[in-house]
Order: structure tokens, then C-alpha cells, then sequence
């Protein structure tokens, strides 16, 4: 059984530590040889099987145009504020000097001609979008092949030439494209650093002990150094996506310090009985260790449930995150004991400053000490969830009425693309940008492509390019390119609005629905639409249409596994009830910053944006996942109380009060971590760590601190009823089944209410 194997296990690394240690050492080197040695850069592939935007980029590859390569744009205006670029000036000179050296870099396939477009005639520049009406912007944009063929070398190189150039030419260049999105440096790296100062303070203030604080960082930083690395092995064999580290850092981070702090506490809670530290390491794998093992399962089951949607590049950045969480897992299991182990009795005992904070917590509090964590007493505690309890009606309606209140905003969600113009004014794609946004309009930063196969009709191309053109939508339409070989044509078009704009989704659809049938007519002829702008799009639908289904599946496994755990039928009703309503609450709030700009320049968010379209789903997976870490951990403590004393009250009571501190220790953690990413520059980042901290936070606070212990109270004894049948069908799960309860209590088990 699960418990006696983790109560082995524990104790086994606990009395042999450092042959555990080196094994994890040997594991993080080969792990993070591997990586190096064949692993890959992570990609984004923002499309999925029978999508139109897929169905476009099947043909733009078939015709080989080169579109379906990787782009970037070089965005110039002179610095003389009266100079334009259709004088034959120093500015246009300029403009010819940079195209070449441009064109000059590696693996540079071609560049847009605006010095040749100009000789030329004007007009014939501002028509193909190439320099603004003015005369004042000028646009190069820069063609490269598919990403297997690149590298951040390359960006390195255009990065590099820009800053020369900035400081020899007469002009303002800025720079931006897929080429900065796909090789820029993810977000992460200094808010891991700070995350990680903020849970060692927040430990030690836990603990009142260096020793107690570094063990859990140090299981961290092992599991995340070997989860990242196995992840980019991963990434040489499959397109892993670029938010995939980033959101395994923040998540394996948190959990796995949430995850040691559990084990932690309760083997100090056994040294504080006066057992061998390899005795209670051993039994704090086996008690807090099964709801580590329950809760990190749930979290990965979760995220790997997002097959569902059939979007590969959603399915693959899941199970890299999931490769993370289970590493953690599994060192919470084995190197954490070993630390333990190592440690020895020291943990039992604060240090010099940890003692002198818990002697001014003693005086204020009676010096009663709590024995869950060895140290300062939950008296606090004891007597919040006691009034609660005690006025179970109004704490359950006002915090329920609260978090619906939060909830309302999500009637107002939409998906949708931030695009660069969402990055702040420092960065260069920024300010490319407003450039291009200036001289040509907003859509000219999120164009559409149409890619048509005439299928043998001639008049096809002319008619796409006419009827497109007139629709209201459109801005301009570029010279179609067809391809010899196989007659595929491909058709860019410019919105009139901005890619993250409601109208430009509304001008998407219509295209789709209206303009290009109309075009085509009933004959053999196809064309589809497709550019970032639509594949995100896309994306975005179907993850929609699918999330009601994927949301129901979630629900449903985990109501089964809270059954078959705590051997009851309201306790998981009310906690998947629960869960929703704080994820809610999350999205909410995620609205109410991101999309109507509420407190948004307080993570440094400088425009109002859509929110990403495949961050609903992931949100929902993680959240749903990370919930479960508390509600297994807290009810697991009240089952072992009811089980215990058979009183249900004095379960609520101390079970909740015994492990508040706990759980809000971990609940700070979490939240400084996560919050740490939310001011990173990329939104996207920013809405994985809003979202994920503000959903902790309610989580830990109003639902775990007064809903579960008002909810819990008003159900009385009905919490532990089981239909006899029932009962009788369910298999003994691994975590909660009586006799594992009686074996970390060290008594003898009280009957369940079941209906026989």
C-alpha cells in the first residue's frame, strides 16, 4: 500500500542521506548534460489539425513563397524632424545603405525594397505599404527561413547591426517581428531569483531555523534544475513552447516548496514528540507525504487533460509542466527526507533569531505551543476557526456573495492576441510598433494572409483580391503572389484595426463567412485565411468550444478521487464547489486588471489587452490542480481529528487550525512567487502570474480559513456519510482509508456515517 511503501521509503533515505543526495547530484549533471548535448530551443507553433489558419499555412508551405518562414522588420524615420524619405537626401541614402547590410546578414532570404521603390515613384512606395504617406516612416521588412534553420545567433546579428547603424546613419531604427518573439530571452530568470529570497524569508519566519528554511529551497532548486533541464531535452525532440519554462518555473517552484513545507512540518511535529529524526522523516513521508503524492498527481493529471482541446503546442507545453511538477513529487518523497535525515535533530530546535521571534509570539500568546509545527502556537488560529464555526449562516453567505462579486467580470472575457504594442516603451518592438501603427495604421501590425488555390480558375486571384479589398475591414490589400508551380496564390491583407481589436476577430469571421465564398463561388477553387493574427484566433475558438468539456472532466475526476479518498460524498461536492468559485473569483479579477485596466500599472501593464487564448484553460488546469495540494492536506488533518475523537465540530476546530499555519505559510510562498513573474514585461507572463497568485490567495484565505470550516460546520456529520453501496463498490484509496489514519495517529479508527 501507498503509505507503508512512502513510510519505507522515507525512512530509508532519511537513515542513508547522502547516497540519496549524490544520486539526485548525478541526476541534475547528466540531466543538464543531456540538455546541452541534445537539447532544443523551445518554439511556437500556434496552430492545431483542422484549423483554417492550418489549412492557409498548408498551402503557403505547398506554393513555397517563403511567407511561411520566420519574418522581423526594420522600422526607420529620419531624425531630421523635417526630412522625409522622398527627398533625395541624406535619409535616403541612408535607407539604401541599411536594406543592404540588411540583406547582407545570414540567412537572410530577401528584404522589402523601399529604396527601390522610391526611385521608382512615391506613389508606388505608399501603395505597397513600404513608406507612410508622409514620406516620414519607412518600413524594411526582412524574410528568413523556417525556425529549424535558425537560431538566437541570428537575432543576435540583426540586434547587433541595428546598434551599429544607430550609431552611423542619420535615422531612428526600431526593430520588431516573429524573429524577436520566437529568440528573445524569455521572462523568468530574476523573478525565480527574487521568488526564491522571498519563501527563504518567508520560511524562516515560519520555522524560526536557517536549517529548517534552506531544506525546502534546496529541494527546490534540485527538482527545477533537473525538471527545466529534462524539459529542453524535451524540446530537441517535439516543439516545445516558449511559455512552457516560465510556467513550469513558476509551478514547480511553488509546489515544490509548498510540497517539502507539508513533509516539514510534520517532521517537526514528530521530533517535537521525541522520535528518531530517521523514525519521524519516515513517518512525515508517510502522513504528509500522501497528500503530496494525491495533490501532485491531480495537478498533472489536470494539465495533461488539456489533450482535449486538440491543440498540440497547449498538449506539449502541459506535459512539459507536468515533467516539473512530478520531479518535484518525486524529491519530496526521496531528498527531502535525506536533507531531513542529514539534518538530524537540529530541525527540532529554532536558532538564535528564530528563538528570539518565537519569545515575543510566546508572550503575546500565553506560551502554548503548537505542536503541528513545533513552535509557535495556533491559539490564534484555534480561535478564528472556532468563531467561525460558531456563526457558520453569515461567514458561508458573505464569503460565498464575495467571491461570486469577484466572479461577475468573466462575463466579460474575451481572447484575443497582445501584441507588441502591449510591451512597455522600453523595449524596441514597442516603439516599432507606434511606428508602424503612425505611419500606416494600427492593422498593419497584424496582417492576414490569404492563401487561394485557383483549382484551373483563372479569374479567382482578381475577384479574392476586389471583394477582399472592399470590405469594410480591410485597409489595403498587397500585389498577390502566385506560385508557378502549383498556381497557389497568397494574398496579405491589412486590417483597418489592431491585432488584439474585437473588430479585427468580427473582420476575420467576416471574411471567412461572406467575402471569401462570395469570391470563389461554387466552383473548385479553395482559399483560407491565415497570419498569427487568425491562427491565435483560431486557436482561441477552440479552446473555447472545448473547455466546458474539459472542465467537466476535471470536475469529475476529481470528485471520484476526493470519494475514494476521504470515503465521502459531500466532502468532494463542496470541494470542487469550493475550488470553482476561487478560480472564478481569479478570472474575474484577471478581467478586471488586464482587460479594463483596474490597478493594471501596478504589474506595469501600459494598455488594456485581451486575455491570451489558451490561458483560460491552462489556469483552470493549474489552479485546479494547486487547490487540491490544501484541500487534501487540510481535510486529511480533520479526517485523522473526526476519526480520532468522533466529533465532528472538534475535527473542523483542530484539523483547520492545525494546519492554517502551514498552509498559509505555503499560500505566501506561492503568492511571492507568482506575483515576482506578474511583473515581468510579457503579458502573458504577467496573466499566468496574476492569475495563479490571486487564485492561491483566495484559496488559502477565504475559502480554506472561512468557507471550508463554515460549510463543514453546517453539514455536521452528513460531511462523512457514504452510501453503504457505495461504500461497498469504491475500492480502498491510497490516501485517508482508515487504516492509514490509525497508523499515523497511532489510534485505533471510529466507524465512518455510512448507510449500510
Amino acid at each position: 500500500m501507498l503509505t507503508k511503501a512512502l513510510l519505507r521509503l522515507g525512512a530509508s533515505a532519511a537513515r542513508h542521506p547522502w547516497r540519496v543526495i549524490a544520486a539526485w547530484l548525478i541526476a541534475a549533471t547528466l540531466a543538464v548534460l543531456a540538455a546541452i548535448a541534445i537539447g532544443g530551443r523551445t518554439a511556437d507553433s500556434m496552430t492545431a489539425p483542422g484549423l483554417d489558419s492550418q489549412r492557409a499555412a498548408e498551402l503557403i508551405e505547398r506554393a513555397g513563397t517563403g511567407q511561411e518562414g520566420m519574418t522581423a522588420q526594420v522600422v526607420v524615420t529620419p531624425l531630421d524632424g523635417g526630412a522625409t524619405f522622398f527627398d533625395h537626401g541624406s535619409a535616403r541614402t541612408a535607407l539604401t545603405r541599411l536594406q543592404t547590410e540588411v540583406k547582407r546578414l545570414p540567412h537572410v532570404l530577401g528584404t522589402s525594397d523601399p529604396a527601390g521603390a522610391l526611385d521608382a515613384g512615391g506613389d508606388t512606395t505608399v501603395r505597397g505599404g513600404l513608406v507612410s504617406a508622409d514620406g516620414r516612416i519607412a518600413v524594411v521588412r526582412v524574410q528568413y527561413p523556417d525556425q529549424s534553420r535558425l537560431s538566437a545567433k541570428d537575432l543576435d546579428a540583426l540586434v547587433d547591426l541595428g546598434d551599429r547603424l544607430r550609431a552611423e546613419l542619420p535615422l531612428r531604427i526600431e526593430m520588431g517581428g516573429n524573429l524577436f518573439y520566437v529568440f528573445s530571452d524569455p521572462d523568468g530568470g530574476a523573478s525565480e531569483l527574487i521568488g526564491l529570497l522571498a519563501a527563504a524569508a518567508i520560511l524562516f519566519l515560519a520555522f524560526g531555523s536557517l536549517v529548517a528554511a534552506a531544506l525546502p529551497i534546496g529541494m527546490a532548486v534540485f527538482g527545477l534544475t533537473v525538471g527545466v533541464a529534462t524539459m529542453t531535452v524535451l524540446a530537441g525532440v517535439t516543439e516545445v513552447p516558449t511559455f512552457a519554462p516560465v510556467l513550469g518555473s513558476m509551478v514547480g517552484l511553488g509546489v515544490g516548496i509548498d510540497y517539502a513545507l507539508f513533509v516539514l512540518a510534520r517532521h517537526r511535529e514528530y521530533l517535537a514528540r521525541g522520535l528518531d529524526p530517521h523514525v519521524a522523516a519516515g513517518r512525515a513521508v508517510a502522513t504528509a507525504g500522501r497528500p503530496v503524492v494525491f495533490a501532485g498527481g491531480t495537478v498533472v493529471v489536470s494539465i495533461l487533460g488539456m489533450a482535449v482541446a486538440n491543440v498540440p503546442f497547449m498538449t506539449v507545453g502541459g506535459l512539459a509542466v507536468s515533467i516539473v511538477v512530478l520531479t518535484m513529487v518525486l524529491a519530496s518523497v526521496t531528498l527531502l527526507p535525506a536533507f531531513l535525515g542529514a539534518a538530524g535533530p537540529r530541525l527540532a530546535r529554532a536558532g538564535r533569531i528564530g528563538r528570539a521571534l518565537q519569545t515575543r509570539k510566546l508572550g503575546r500568546l500565553g506560551r502554548r505551543r503548537d505542536t503541528a509545527a513545533g513552535a509557535v502556537p495556533a491559539a490564534g488560529w484555534r480561535r478564528w476557526i472556532g468563531h467561525v464555526s460558531q456563526h457558520p449562516v453569515p461567514y458561508a453567505a458573505g464569503a460565498a456573495a464575495l467571491l461570486l462579486t469577484a466572479t461577475l467580470p468573466v462575463l466579460g472575457l474575451r481572447v484575443g492576441l497582445p501584441d507588441d504594442g502591449s510591451l512597455p516603451q522600453s523595449r524596441t518592438e514597442r516603439r516599432a510598433y507606434d511606428l508602424v501603427a503612425e505611419g500606416f495604421g494600427p492593422g498593419t501590425n497584424g496582417p492576414l494572409v490569404i492563401a487561394a488555390d485557383p483549382a484551373g480558375d483563372p479569374g479567382v486571384v482578381d475577384r479574392l483580391v476586389a471583394t477582399v479589398a472592399a470590405d469594410p475591414g480591410i485597409a489595403s490589400v498587397a500585389p498577390a503572389r502566385i506560385d508557378r508551380a502549383t498556381g497557389v496564390a497568397t494574398l496579405v491583407v491589412f486590417p483597418t484595426t489592431s491585432p488584439q481589436d474585437k473588430a479585427t476577430a468580427d473582420t476575420l469571421s467576416r471574411l471567412r463567412a461572406e467575402v471569401l465564398p462570395a469570391a470563389i463561388g461554387h466552383g473548385p477553387a479553395r482559399a483560407h485565411v491565415g497570419g498569427a493574427a487568425a491562427s491565435l484566433s483560431d486557436v482561441g475558438r477552440r479552446t473555447s468550444e472545448r473547455l466546458p468539456v474539459f472542465v467537466a472532466a476535471v470536475l469529475a475526476m476529481s470528485f471520484l478521487l476526493l470519494m475514494l479518498v476521504f470515503r465521502s460524498v459531500l466532502v468532494p461536492l463542496k470541494a470542487v464547489l469550493l475550488n470553482l468559485l476561487s478560480i472564478g473569483a481569479a478570472y474575474g479579477i484577471m478581467v478586471a486588471v488586464f482587460q479594463w485596466g483596474w490597478g493594471g500599472a501596478l504589474i506595469g501593464l501600459e494598455t488594456t489587452v485581451p486575455i491570451v487564448s489558451f490561458i483560460p484553460m491552462f489556469l483552470f488546469a493549474i489552479l485546479f490542480g494547486l487547490s487540491m495540494d490544501y484541500e487534501v492536506f487540510l481535510l486529511s488533518r480533520v479526517r485523522e481529528e473526526y476519526l480520532r475523537t468522533g466529533d465532528n465540530d472538534t475535527a473542523i476546530v483542530e484539523g483547520v487550525s492545525g494546519t492554517a499555519r502551514i498552509i498559509t505559510s505555503a499560500a505566501l510562498i506561492m503568492v511571492a512567487v507568482f506575483l515576482f513573474f506578474a511583473v515581468a514585461e510579457d503579458p502573458s507572463t504577467k496573466m499566468f502570474g496574476l492569475g495563479l497568485a490571486t487564485a492561491i490567495f483566495i484559496d488559502a484565505t477565504v475559502v480554506r480559513m472561512v468557507l471550508v470550516p463554515a460549510t463543514m460546520t453546517l453539514l455536521g456529520r452528513a460531511n462523512w456519510w457514504l452510501p453503504g453501496w457505495l461504500d461497498r463498490m469504491l475500492p480502498r484509496g491510497p490516501v485517508g482509508t482508515d487504516d492509514t489514519d490509525a497508523e499515523s495517529t497511532g489510534e485505533a479508527p471510529r466507524p465512518r456515517l455510512v448507510d449500510r
